[in-house]
């Protein structure tokens, strides 16, 4: 939603039907992992493919290799992938962390690449993040004690920084390149995982 609300042309792949109704979006109930769409003029690419059980290797790294190699031509200006904290602590699923600290190194490499266009490639990795996904975890009151407990900042981030970061290091970032982002409210300091 924040490159909608800057007037931003978007276009989205997801396996599920489309959430979000605006004019400057285009959505594709597509995988990752499938044939993807033939589309020009793709300046910025937000990699933001993630799940936990299943094919995770699959869609969370091979899936974010595939669109980001289809996407990029010399009119990109900046790439960003999601990773998660995880990537650098180890701290959760084995397949997930291989997956996200997969997506870490590859986002080094496509800095490397990308720089002859003028363009910056880097990570955000979230720790704990307010979404439907940990609803589990936010619904009990003994597991969320213990998750706040792990962070410094006794809190978890909202979707929207987590936005507001992804937005400023694509959009007005023209210097930083080759570099992950923590935004885990110190959880890094302590590293254990609750699940």
């Amino acid at each position: 939603m924040k490159y909608l609300e800057n007037n931003f042309e978007v276009i989205g792949f997801d396996i599920q039907d489309a959430t979000i109704e605006n004019v400057n979006y285009k959505h594709y109930k597509q995988n990752v992992c499938g044939i993807l769409p033939e589309l020009e003029g793709i300046d910025i690419i937000v990699n933001n493919a993630g799940i936990q059980e299943g094919e995770v290797i699959k869609v969370n790294l091979e899936g974010t290799i595939k669109v980001t190699e289809k996407y990029i031509t010399p009119n990109i200006k900046s790439v960003v992938f999601i990773t998660s904290s995880s990537a650098t602590t180890g701290s959760e699923f084995p397949e997930y962390v291989a997956s996200k600290g997969g997506v870490l190194a590859y986002m080094k490499n496509v800095a490397l690449r990308v720089s002859k266009y003028g363009a910056t490639a880097n990570s955000i990795s979230p720790g704990g993040v307010i979404t439907k996904l940990n609803e589990h975890i936010l619904n009990n009151e003994n597991l969320y004690k213990q998750v706040l407990d792990e962070t410094l900042l006794n809190k978890w981030a909202t979707p929207e920084e987590i936005a507001d970061f992804v937005y400023f290091v694509s959009v007005i970032n023209k210097s930083m390149t080759g570099e992950d982002i923590f935004i885990d409210n110190g959880e890094k300091l302590k590293s254990n995982f609750i699940w």
